[in-house]
């Protein structure tokens, strides 16, 4: 397989739309390396969520007028983030926005000062104006789950090596550990900061505790805090296409922003980057339609009944959008939490995270390589690896792992990612027109 050389990240000179975007520091190399090799350029591939290049520590989102022109009401202890430019003009937008509301409430007291339901002025019918409450939220809705989840959501800006944006994070322990994505806090990795802002408006300097390009995850340390709410962790195996589901994040740096859809599929092989030695950061994505845009990056993807069940990490889009940065076109990306959690207790307990290997490297079978063209080829075999030792040889085709069906090469990385080191495995394979078995115990890529 050709080389691909790496696209521009978001926020950098504008992207080749045929090819996907890639991390900043990737570089051109062989992918799938003891796995397998990346397939060609595609037309509208898939795109990592970047952190908001451009948007810098604090500097938050422009809220407009609420109903009738009023401002929305705030948080009590959340602070507005917003540029001096951006304030001005917000100012100016606020101030015609409450006259006009002000007006509104003069009208409202003379037309309906004697509490008809509905009355006439010059002839013409008006409609009732009237206080409908809120409701409360129903169990299992998405209100009932923004108001589960948000407050274990952050907000991480981070800068560093020149660039500055922010990300997503979710809570997972009272003391400040939080998950994210690795590539939203790569920035910070030499000698760069971080802040985080959780939803009641603390804000704090963290650290980067572990991360992990290979599954595109990090946990970060929040300093000096306690007592914070936390999320709950669900399990992805158990969700199904069709499922509703809600995305919570920063987008575009808009924290606290709160979407919903369905799981569009399940195991979608999604391959966003390679790294120097040729290994490819692929996981089993779970698809969805909620609206996931960058600043969305390594926020929660939860079910109906607020447990997370992934993290939100990348998108495909069909061109670049608001300052070069593309955005969602309902066909969103996110790590299943299963396959990741051993990775993260790893990593918080300041371990080298590891994974599950077969010791081959592939590309994808072509015409007259195994049935229908489908499956991943054997171009090179590691001494000594479990393949070795199960007999697979250069030149047979894997299609199948266990009960997953292996289209491709990153079908085949993205499945023994779901694995660990030492988990043994039924591989079918195809050699010389004959299809065959091997079980074989997978090594770790730390042996």
């Amino acid at each position: 397989m050709s080389d691909t050389p790496p696209p521009h990240f978001y926020g950098s000179a504008g992207p080749d739309p045929d090819r996907p975007e890639e991390h900043p520091k990737a570089q051109p190399q062989p992918a799938h390396s003891p796995y397998g090799a990346a397939e060609p350029p595609r037309p509208h591939d898939t795109r990592p969520l970047p952190p908001m290049y451009g948007a810098g520590p604090g500097a938050g989102p422009a809220a407009g007028p609420g109903p009738h022109g009023a401002p929305p009401p705030r948080e009590p202890g959340r602070t507005r983030r917003t540029a001096p430019l951006v304030a001005g003009v917000l100012a100016g937008s606020l101030l015609l926005g409450g006259l006009a509301g002000l007006g509104g409430a003069a009208a409202h007291e003379e037309w309906f000062s004697d509490d008809e339901a509905a009355t006439t002025r010059n002839g013409a019918v008006t409609a009732p104006v009237i206080d409908q409450g809120s409701p409360e939220a129903g169990s299992g809705s998405v209100e009932a789950v923004a108001a589960q989840v948000l407050p274990a959501v952050v907000r991480i800006d981070v800068a560093g090596g020149g660039e500055a944006g922010s990300g997503s994070g979710i809570v997972l322990t009272e003391d400040g550990q939080i998950l994210t994505n690795e590539h939203v806090v790569s920035a910070a990795t030499d000698g760069g900061s971080i802040t985080v802002s959780f939803a009641d408006g603390t804000r704090t300097e963290a650290e980067v505790l572990g991360a992990d390009p290979l599954t595109d995850t990090a946990v970060i340390q929040a300093q000096d805090v306690s007592d914070r709410p936390t999320a709950t962790i669900g399990q992805s195996d158990n969700l199904r296409v069709g499922q509703s589901v809600v995305a919570i994040g920063s987008p575009f740096g808009l924290d606290a922003t709160v979407t919903s859809g369905i799981v569009s599929a399940l195991d979608r092989p999604v391959n966003v980057r390679s790294d120097q030695a040729g290994n490819s950061t692929t996981y089993p994505a779970i698809q969805t339609d909620a609206a996931i845009n960058p600043g969305n990056s390594g926020g929660p993807l939860v079910d109906l009944t607020g447990s997370v069940v992934g993290i939100n990490s990348s998108i495909r889009s069909s061109s670049s959008g608001l300052g070069g940065q593309a955005g969602s076109i309902g066909l969103g990306f996110a790590i299943p939490i299963d396959e990741i959690m051993p990775i993260v207790e790893q990593m918080a307990a300041g371990e080298t995270p590891t994974h599950a290997r077969m010791g081959v490297s592939v590309g994808d079978a072509t015409d007259g390589q195994g049935p229908a063209s489908m499956g991943a080829l054997v171009s090179e075999v590691v001494p000594r690896s479990s393949a070795d030792v199960a007999g697979l040889e250069e030149g047979d085709v894997i299609t199948r792992v266990d009960d997953e069906m292996i289209d491709g090469s990153d079908d085949l990385v993205a499945t023994v990612r779901t694995y660990r080191p030492g988990d043994e495995v039924e591989v079918t394979y195809v050699r010389d027109g004959e299809e065959q078995t091997a079980t074989l115990v997978l090594d770790s890529d730390q042996d």
